[in-house]
């Protein structure tokens, strides 16, 4: 198979495994931001796939979900969910997957480049995230980091081993297809 359909096809697969994380979604007392798996996938993307297939994994996302399907945490969709709450970290998506990309890449997909590319990405959706939840709820910054950032840091981190501990053998995987060797 050629290698730009292999990169097509585990971009598609890649917004499905967005979308499935998305489902996963644990409600947090005091604050409208669940806890996901969809921003692991989101990881793992730009460090599998490299900035520019993973930014169509997460384009693909963002857009069935815009245009209504049910892929947005708690099984909603639509343009609202961009206007809402969590609005700012569905956004964050779009650069915190080209720097997950382009800092796994620079760094030949290490592990600690990994980790490196998976914190500058889930401080990107912080970001963009937090800024957004303080917008829409009209709080303080120390509300906003209390209801969108501090109890996330946790489980974020744990993502974030996971997602720099499965790239290499993701990335080997993905080569292996690409080979000649593999469509004989």
């Amino acid at each position: 198979m050629d290698s730009k359909i292999t990169r097509a096809i585990m971009a598609c697969l890649f917004a499905a495994l967005i979308s499935v994380g998305a489902y996963i979604a644990v409600p947090i007392p005091g604050t409208p931001v669940p806890i996901v798996l969809q921003n692991m996938f989101i990881l793992l993307a730009g460090m599998v796939l490299g900035p520019r297939w993973g930014l169509v994994s997460v384009a693909l996302y963002l857009l069935l979900g815009a245009a209504g399907l049910p892929v947005f945490s708690g099984g909603t969709g639509g343009l609202a969910k961009f206007a809402g709450p969590t609005g700012g970290y569905l956004i964050g998506y779009i650069p915190a997957v080209i720097a997950a990309g382009l800092i796994a890449r620079f760094g030949k997909r290490a592990w600690y480049w990994n980790a490196l590319a998976g914190l500058a990405a889930m401080l990107i959706v912080y970001l963009f995230g937090v800024v957004r939840l303080r917008m829409v709820l009209n709080a303080t910054w120390a509300k906003a980091l209390a209801a969108g950032f501090f109890p996330f840091l946790l489980g974020d981190a744990i993502k974030i081993a996971i997602a720099s501990a499965l790239t290499p053998a993701l990335v080997k995987g993905l080569q292996m297809l690409d080979s000649p060797d593999h469509h004989a």
